[in-house]
């Protein structure tokens, strides 16, 4: 294990990573004391960086809690796996590596493979989790991909919804957390820029092959937009922690469905929402 790597991450990267990613794990009480994890290491940089901080985590800190680091091989050509092994070695991370065949079963399907393989990963790796006693999945979403989901719910699948920072399993005793969950990725790059590391990028050559995607568009317009406004990223991220749910025409929680009529003769409006107040310029919107 380089210790220059490890040491990095509480020291040029304290503030930008480390202060991040403990304060992920409080304000979401994502890890406790306890607590079995299964550290899922895909074998790019987000993943990787997750179970070094894990990893520092469990050793410096006063929680108690085990982690069991994982690498599922869905069928990576030669090259990839062995850049991953020797990365984890590099990293000293204790990872297991176990071999699938879901990316030669994906590529069976005529349509909807990326769905597919989406599909039997998660269930693959619920069951191991299941299988090794851990009672958490953490995987390695960052800042960004949650900004970008926000987005694309709004934009491509007309709903407003975000990457939770933890969600129960519907059909395995497990919890998925997401430790990165407020490390931007940006931060991430320039840690394995400033360490010299490099790691796998997509391994799928389905995805490979059929270029630009509807998160890939995402990434652009965010970049443009941080142009004209570099804090809009911080911006969209608390528009999904400050909802009224008295400013929206509707909204579902489960099965239950509200609508803003059920309550608007009742009167229990709030000033400036189904009030129109006409000395408010910025209402005149015809």
């Amino acid at each position: 294990m380089n210790n220059n790597i490890d040491r990095s991450i509480t020291e040029e990267f304290s503030r930008s990573i480390w202060s991040k990613f403990r304060k992920g794990i409080e304000d979401y009480k994502l890890i406790e004391s306890g607590d079995k994890i299964a550290v899922c290491i895909s074998g790019g940089k987000d993943s990787m960086l997750m179970a070094k901080c894990i990893q520092r985590l469990q050793k410096y800190s006063d929680l108690c809690f085990e982690a069991r680091y994982i690498i599922m091989d869905p069928g990576y050509i030669a090259k990839n796996r062995s850049k991953i092994i020797k990365n984890a070695e590099l990293l000293g991370l204790p990872a297991n590596i176990y071999d699938t065949h879901i990316l030669e079963s994906a590529a069976k399907e005529k349509k909807n493979k990326c769905f597919l393989c989406a599909r039997l990963r998660r269930g693959w790796l619920y069951k191991t989790a299941q299988e090794l006693g851990c009672n958490k999945i953490a995987l390695g979403h960052h800042f960004d991909d949650v900004i970008e989901t926000i987005l694309m719910g709004m934009l491509y699948g007309s709903q407003v919804q975000t990457m939770m920072p933890k969600l129960h399993s519907e059909n395995y005793p497990v919890q998925v957390i997401r430790p990165m969950y407020l490390v931007r990725e940006a931060d991430i790059i320039k840690w394995a820029e400033y360490n010299e590391l490099s790691f796998i990028q997509c391994a799928c050559q389905t995805t490979q092959n059929h270029g630009s995607s509807k998160r890939a568009e995402i990434k652009q317009l965010l970049c443009q937009l941080r142009k004209i406004n570099p804090a809009v990223d911080m911006n969209i991220f608390r528009s999904v922690e400050n909802v009224n749910l008295q400013t929206l025409i509707s909204y579902h929680r489960g099965d239950s469905f509200h609508h803003f009529l059920d309550d608007f003769e009742k009167g229990l409006s709030i000033k400036g929402t189904n009030k129109f107040d006409d000395t408010d310029k910025k209402a005149d919107i015809f």
